[in-house]
């Protein structure tokens, strides 16, 4: 199974969508740290859809066709594809005119660093923000601090907004059940899975869909196989499990030193998906030489794109048909 890699022109392209309807149908959506989005073409041709003017994170479509941005720095965003971004490759530049801001506080206060989300089908969102103490610029330090004032929240399509779920460690990526049955989210820091259940005698209490995942997650999706794919951003790391295990003024002091010095994410290339009960159903990786800290996944017939926070790249394997597969 080989790892096709895909250069955008921007760094850290963190997530990934691709659309399945529409003028755009086909072409892999992703956001760089300058705030511009990107599509890519299935022959490899790349083009912009303007900027955010922020951070966008994770992408997800809305029923009316717009592109839904967790834009780490500005809230929740609908970007109009069609409404004033070039589409010719050519860098979107600053504009925002395309651009509408559904949301960016919570409880009259801004989000802090506003993650991920997954869309249902009447247009309510479910979607995270990180922590109430950390930005993204300061992400190595949520994860070993663990303020665990990370947030679960959900909008509906009249714009009210509920916290479901507070107290998580690094709240990060989002992910609705088939059946919209549940709704889960991924705490990178303590490496679960924390399912919401929005129907049935269970409505309004949590549990772990994984309570032991082998690595740090990051953003999970719905797969078009129906199952929930994690990226896996880097494996379990005994020098962070110890240091979170200690005392808070050890940990913010880890946080301070030079960044070169602070425990980093291994190069590695890593994915899995899950059933509705938890049940390991895949297990891809592939080297990290080209690629690597995959924070984006997305299933799409038979394909699993990925996204990077440190790369000026997507990358694609292709999803065979095993339950526990090896790319290399």
């Amino acid at each position: 199974m080989d790892l096709r890699v895909v250069a955008v022109p921007g760094f850290g392209a963190e997530d990934v969508v691709v659309a399945t309807g529409g003028p755009f149908e086909g072409r892999v959506f992703t956001g760089t740290e300058d705030g511009n989005i990107f599509w890519v073409a299935p022959d490899g041709q790349v083009g912009s859809v303007g900027s955010t003017g922020g951070r966008p994170l994770g992408l997800e479509f809305l029923p009316d066709g717009r592109l839904l941005v967790c834009d780490a720095r500005l809230g929740l965003l609908a970007v109009d594809l069609a409404g004033g971004g070039a589409t010719d490759g050519t860098v979107g530049g600053s504009t925002r005119r395309n651009v509408e801001t559904l949301l960016d506080t919570v409880a009259g206060l801004p989000m802090r660093f506003c993650n991920n989300a997954a869309v249902a089908g009447d247009g309510t969102i479910y979607f995270s923000d990180s922590s109430t103490v950390h930005p993204i610029d300061e992400w190595r330090a949520e994860v070993v601090e663990v303020t665990r004032t990370g947030r679960l929240l959900r909008r509906t399509p009249d714009g009210q907004v509920d916290v479901l779920v507070d107290g998580l460690a690094f709240a990060n990526g989002v992910a609705l059940a088939g059946d919209e049955s549940f709704v889960v989210v991924a705490e990178t820091a303590a490496r679960t899975l924390v399912r919401y259940w929005l129907t049935g005698a269970a409505a309004g209490t949590k549990d772990f869909l994984v309570a032991d995942l082998p690595g740090y997650p990051d953003n999970i999706s719905r797969g078009s196989d129906g199952l929930i794919w994690v990226a896996v951003a880097s494996p379990k790391d005994p020098v962070v499990e110890r240091l979170q295990r200690g005392p808070l003024w050890l940990r913010r002091q880890v946080t301070r030193i030079p960044e070169k010095l602070q425990p980093a994410p291994k190069r590695t290339v890593r994915v899995q998906a899950y059933g509705n009960h938890g049940e390991l159903k895949r297990d891809l990786r592939a080297p990290g030489d080209r690629f690597h800290m995959v924070t984006g996944v997305r299933e799409h017939a038979g394909q699993v794109w990925l996204g990077s926070l440190h790369e000026p790249a997507i990358a694609v394997l292709t999803s065979g048909e095993s339950d526990s597969d090896s790319a290399g």
